[in-house]
């Protein structure tokens, strides 16, 4: 289940806010300009579907998304345990980073831990099956896919570049609760 846990950026140690009502997640990050909500596929995907599956399921979503955003490019992210590089690209994704773009990722299967650093606070974002998270360009924060990641993703792009990053160099990420 899709959660929402807010910390100070200097203690990680007691949460000032918990909760696991999506109702609640989208209005705490909506008053920060972070977009959460959830959508539902239009069929049944089946076990283990292709990219192009994915994207035909939700392709009613990403138009609207398109349309009010101007998103230029989508792709299927697939993440799994038995992947050689899982534990090079969990590294890399845990470093506080910023872009120049929306990071946009509709979760589809499985469950990813982003963690945003807005104003003085850190919000650590459980995202789950069904949940849509865009983070607005120029946002601090990192994603933990967790030491044994399971997830398929939707990203949407404002570029057909794709994912680039911008290293803060801050390590405020060490201090923080990870994925399991």
């Amino acid at each position: 289940m899709s959660a929402l846990t807010i910390f100070t950026d200097k203690a990680a140690g007691e949460p000032l806010f918990h909760s696991r009502d999506a109702d609640a997640i989208r209005d705490k990050l909506n008053a920060q300009g972070v977009r959460f909500e959830r959508w539902q596929a239009d069929r049944d995907l089946g076990a283990n579907p292709d990219a192009q599956t994915v994207i035909e399921a939700y392709q009613h979503a990403i138009d609207r998304l398109v349309a009010e955003k101007g998103y230029q490019s989508w792709d299927v992210i697939s993440m799994r345990a038995d992947n050689p590089q899982k534990a090079a690209m969990r590294e890399k994704f845990l470093n506080e980073h910023t872009h120049g773009e929306d990071e946009v990722r509709f979760f589809v299967e499985g469950a990813g831990l982003f963690c945003l650093h807005l104003n003085g606070h850190v919000y650590q974002v459980l995202c789950e099956k069904n949940d849509l998270i865009s983070v607005p360009a120029g946002t601090p924060h990192w994603f933990d896919m967790g030491s044994e990641p399971h997830f398929t993703a939707i990203r949407i792009f404002d570029n057909p570049e794709g994912w680039v990053a911008q290293f803060t160099g801050d390590d405020i990420a060490q201090g923080y609760p990870r994925l399991a």
